[in-house]
């Protein structure tokens, strides 16, 4: 057996365990906050009402957090499920010719998509892989399906050192839940530095070969046909994965006055265009991207970026509603996540879990253990956004109090997030849903990625000048 056999053999040993052990994401947050509650009651002076108490007065805390990332998610769908993007992706998609090149542009694709926004890479990284195995396919090559939707997931592993990193938007906004004790931390301070570029980088220069160096040769491979033959052109079952293309059809139906408004384009683009004159002229006013740019501005972006890219009001909306399905999990998670925050905060339990921070770390080892905090709790609580909302002040006071940037342990955190996503495979789920492939199928694959990524993120963590 080669090494390379070896390694996929042992990725298929852990995917099984995956599946067969690993819960549901939402039994990950009830589990956690049992964990919280009986700590809480453990270790400060709250007794088992005033936990019941304290975690009803976090519920509902991140509420406006919560719509946020939502509009992350299905506004970073809209764009990448759009015609233009599609049509590129497609023209892309043609180029490799062997399973080795299909892996690496398939990783390649997803990570620089999924640094520019988590949710375009997460969607964009489907997408493109169904077009490889599917360009592949029709020129007779076997391109191994898993080891590409795999791939498409890499995305997760980058996303947090880039400006969409929801604990550096959400530190940099006005009123966030811990501004008290960070103050407001602009992107400059973050994403924005060498520090969150080196790490950027190191990604790449990893991801990339070891899924290079995991796809098997074509005799081995198993193709698109094997585990989604609807998602092959001219299938009479395919429904979701198009070329981009309209579907045209010769039936006259008589249009209403609102048919015509929604079906308008003078409306997107007026709307747009007004939408992205408020943009310009704020970073123009606040001095730049790094200094201004926050969730609201965000999002308020990529929705006028998914009207011109949708062109009509209704277009749009049918991408938007087709986009809600993947944020199921933040709608329902988050308000347990801040039950969660309400506990640890309240009951005091934050300042004892600071105060174990401070006790093991220097300003130099910082970093490292707050990346492995990071990294663990993703395995309970499968979102960054209300991971940060639970241990973000832990964090930063044990940051403050150490004489560490809050902006370099904003990035820290996120890299233990973004790290821990190939074994928590929450994040996959829409990407799951269009490729039609199963967690167990790709999580063998990423469980290696991750297993590549500690050594290059530890070092890169201690070292790289911030």
């Amino acid at each position: 057996m080669t090494a390379r056999q070896r390694v996929q053999s042992f990725g298929r040993t852990m995917a099984d365990w995956s599946e067969k052990w690993i819960p549901s994401p939402f039994l990950f947050a009830v589990i956690l906050t049992l964990i919280a509650y009986v700590a809480a009651i453990a270790f400060t002076p709250d007794g088992p009402y005033q936990n019941i108490q304290n975690w009803y007065d976090g519920f509902w805390t991140l509420l406006t957090f919560a719509m946020q990332m939502v509009l992350i998610l299905v506004t970073g769908y809209a764009v990448a499920d759009s015609d233009f993007v599609s049509g590129y992706l497609n023209k892309l998609a043609s180029i490799p010719d062997t399973n080795t090149q299909a892996a690496a542009l398939v990783a390649a694709v997803a990570l620089l998509a999924g640094y520019f926004h988590w949710g375009i890479g997460l969607i964009v990284g489907a997408i493109f892989a169904i077009f490889v195995a599917r360009a592949g396919h029709e020129r007779g090559k076997t391109f191994h399906y898993p080891i590409l939707c795999a791939a498409g997931y890499t995305s997760q592993t980058i996303w947090h050192v880039g400006p969409s990193t929801s604990a550096g938007l959400l530190s940099a906004t006005e009123g966030h839940p811990f501004q008290d004790v960070i103050g407001i931390v602009p992107l400059n301070e973050s994403v924005f530095t060498i520090y969150a570029f080196g790490i950027a980088i190191l990604v790449f220069v990893t991801v990339i070969p070891v899924l290079a160096f995991l796809a098997p040769d074509e005799e081995d491979a198993t193709g698109i046909d094997e585990y989604a033959p609807g998602l092959l052109k001219g299938d009479s079952s395919e429904e979701a994965v198009s070329d981009g293309g309209t579907v045209q059809t010769d039936v006259q139906v008589s249009r209403s006055p609102a048919d015509r408004i929604n079906d308008s384009r003078a409306i997107a683009y007026l709307i747009g265009i007004g939408m992205m004159v408020y943009v310009v002229n704020y970073f123009i006013n606040a001095g730049g991207i790094g200094e201004a740019l926050d969730l609201n501005v965000f999002n308020f972006t990529f929705i006028a970026l998914g009207l011109f890219l949708h062109k009509t009001p209704a277009a749009y909306m049918e991408t938007i509603r087709d986009a809600t399905e993947g944020a199921a999990g933040i709608i329902l998670q988050f308000p347990f996540y801040a039950g969660i925050l309400g506990i640890i905060s309240n009951s005091g339990l934050s300042d004892l879990i600071a105060e174990g921070l401070l006790a093991v770390a220097t300003p130099q080892t910082f970093p490292v253990i707050a990346w492995l905090l990071g990294g663990f709790m993703n395995l309970f609580v499968p979102s960054g956004g209300g991971e940060w909302g639970i241990i973000g002040g832990v964090v930063g006071s044990a940051a403050v109090e150490l004489g560490v940037p809050p902006g370099k342990a904003i990035i820290a955190y996120g890299v233990g997030d973004m790290w821990t996503n190939m074994f928590q495979p929450f994040w996959a789920i829409p990407l799951l849903g269009l490729t039609r492939v199963r967690a167990r199928d790709i999580l063998g694959y990423t469980i290696i990625v991750m297993l590549a990524l500690f050594p290059m993120f530890a070092l890169g963590l201690y070292f790289l000048p911030y």
